[in-house]
């Protein structure tokens, strides 16, 4: 139960919904910044403007999955009005509140390191991540369906990086019937993408593989699909980059070939929005419990 503690959204996407649901259902007394357009009324919730006196006696502060832009902006589907979250604000809550959010930009780091506020980045959880697999390779494979004409059965498809996005796209197109080979760096994801009874090879030689390619799905946020790389497709390739931006594709040469390649961060939101904030609610409200017990009040 979160019975006493304060927990603050400040913006974010269908998926705060259901962690603004869990944390009520757990008793937290819960504060909504930049929800001013939510048509729904959450009972136990209360709506306030970003200020100084509002985040005086939070205890866990929520951002969105993006925690802030780099001005410090920060981004609500449900608000129309700009919201900056500033040094005053974050000088306004108590030393032992705690900072969630999914991945943070420089901005973000630097305006918590000055007051020494611990901040936990979701997206780097391995937990959170193998659980965000599951909606990202559905959308995925939506996506590869929606703008192609060929069956993913026979293809000739191929993922870079065995990370946790890439490992569960290596498996879901195998299962389909794709012909799957996996690019990777270290020996041990070679050996395993072997194990599986897949095709692996070294990032370096991407080159080579893709000359006969349907499907290219990236997962490294590095550019990997250059001018180069990219001039020996077939023009019928389908390029889907689900690295975060700015993705590993070289995009505006892609285009020039007439070769399709989208980049496609973020699908969970996108495609599973309420299966993803799940995801989200049941890995936070169990870190705010923790922070409550740990000594020190700092999250684990």
């Amino acid at each position: 139960m979160l019975t006493g503690i304060h927990v603050a959204f400040i913006g974010g996407d269908a998926r705060q919904l259901e962690v603004i649901k869990r944390c009520i259902q757990l008793d937290a007394s819960v504060t909504l910044v930049g929800f001013d357009n939510l048509e729904s009324n959450f009972t136990g919730a209360t709506k306030k403007p970003l200020t100084c006196d509002v985040l005086k006696d939070v205890d866990a502060l929520i951002l969105p999955i993006v925690g802030t832009d780099d001005q410090g902006y920060v981004e609500s589907i449900f608000c129309s009005k700009q919201m900056q979250l500033l040094d005053e604000h974050v000088a306004s809550l108590p030393s032992h509140c705690v900072v969630y959010t999914g991945m943070a930009k420089p901005y973000l780091k630097k305006l918590l390191a000055s007051t020494q506020l611990p901040l936990v980045e979701l997206l780097d959880r391995d937990d959170v991540a193998i659980y965000n697999s599951i909606p990202t390779v559905e959308g995925a494979l939506m996506m590869a369906i929606q703008h192609t004409d060929i069956t993913i059965h026979g293809s000739q498809s191929i993922v870079l990086g065995l990370g946790r996005t890439g490992l569960s796209m290596a498996r879901a197109l195998h299962a389909l019937g794709a012909r799957v080979r996996v690019g990777a760096r270290r020996q041990e994801h070679l050996a395993r993408i072997y194990e599986m009874g897949l095709t692996p090879f070294h990032i370096s030689e991407v080159r080579q593989q893709v000359t006969n390619a349907d499907f290219i799905f990236n997962t490294i946020p590095q550019l990997l699909l250059t001018a180069e790389v990219i001039a020996q497709m077939p023009q019928s390739a389908f390029i889907l980059d689900l690295a975060s931006k700015p993705g590993g594709t070289d995009f505006r040469y892609a285009e020039r070939r007439g070769i399709k390649a989208l980049l496609a961060p973020g699908l969970p939101g996108i495609v599973a929005p309420k299966t993803a904030g799940q995801i989200l609610a049941q890995t936070l409200s169990r870190l705010i419990a923790d922070q409550r017990k740990a000594p020190g009040g700092d999250a684990t």
